[in-house]
């Protein structure tokens, strides 16, 4: 991957905005990714405080150290689960704000041998950290096609899940599917064009990035243990891109008596960031805050 990253923050305004930085404070992205968001919370600390940023993916790490060079910024490759562990090292009780952008990048996207683009030639990974965890070629090539498809239905609401597993089963049988452009042509075949113009492979791809990288379990642990490293008045941002991940966060904000939901409705992408940035059309923003104890 390039160091210079083409990825364009989503909801840049209303992150900024919800957390309202101030100079001295500390703020945490869970989700470094390009550091779009790392930076514009940075430059409103105004050399005063700095964001703790963290991500699994080791190139968004070393890309950010680069471009981030000289704002308050401390970046740790981990995942947005240790970071109380890595506030206990720095001696920080609490922080004032957290951000998670649940979304991929543009720039993983690029990257051929990560296999999240439906074109890439590379092999079909979809592993945020590639040193942990198995490939999802791999995953296609070892499960049966019930669990294949329940995976498919369960993590990528495809309600023909059941044709692209039976699909899947069929074609390694003759060859694995190990390429991201394979899996979909194959799923292309199974799956009718939508109106909306929406890939039909995306369902599936999402489905087997979900399962590689266990984002929800990931998500719903991350939504019990984060309220409790936000200072009081502290605030969680947490924008999501599919209704699996904006279930999780609705409901953990609604039950938690730690937090007071600031966000009655998601926040969306405005028509000008649409404009700008297509990929912005399916982010959904909502924002807590950590209210004091009694």
């Amino acid at each position: 991957m390039d160091s210079l990253p083409i990825h364009v923050a989503v909801l840049p305004a209303e992150i900024v905005q919800w957390l309202n930085p101030q100079p001295g404070q500390i703020l945490v992205d869970g989700t470094l990714g390009a550091g779009g968001h790392t930076r514009l919370l940075a430059e409103r600390l105004q050399g005063a405080g700095y964001v703790l940023a963290v991500d699994r993916d080791p190139a968004a790490v070393a890309a950010a150290e680069q471009n981030l060079r000289g704002l308050n910024v401390k970046v740790a490759a981990a995942s947005y689960l240790e970071l109380s562990e890595l506030l206990a090292e720095l001696d920080v009780k609490s922080v004032n704000g957290i951000v998670l952008d649940l979304g991929l990048s543009s720039d993983q996207l690029a990257d051929e041998n990560r296999g999240f683009s439906f074109h890439s030639t590379g092999p079909l990974d979809l592993r945020f950290n590639p040193e942990e965890g198995e490939p999802a070629y791999r995953l296609l090539a070892r499960l049966r096609e019930n669990e294949l498809a329940d995976i498919i239905y369960q993590f990528g609401e495809e309600r023909l899940s059941r044709r692209i597993a039976r699909q899947i089963v069929a074609a390694r049988l003759e060859h694995p599917v190990q390429t991201a452009e394979q899996l979909a042509t194959l799923v292309r075949r199974c799956v009718p064009r939508s109106k909306d113009g929406i890939d039909p492979a995306t369902r599936t791809f999402q489905a087997l990035r979900i399962a590689v990288n266990e984002e929800l379990k990931a998500i719903q642990i991350a939504l019990q243990k984060l309220p409790a490293l936000l200072a009081p008045g502290g605030r969680l941002a947490v924008i999501s891109f599919h209704s699996l991940e904006d279930r999780l966060v609705k409901e953990a904000f609604r039950s938690d008596t730690r937090l007071n939901v600031l966000t009655k409705k998601p926040l969306t992408a405005s028509p000008a960031e649409l404009a700008a940035n297509p990929r912005s059309r399916s982010a959904k923003l909502r924002v807590a805050e950590r209210i004091a104890a009694s």
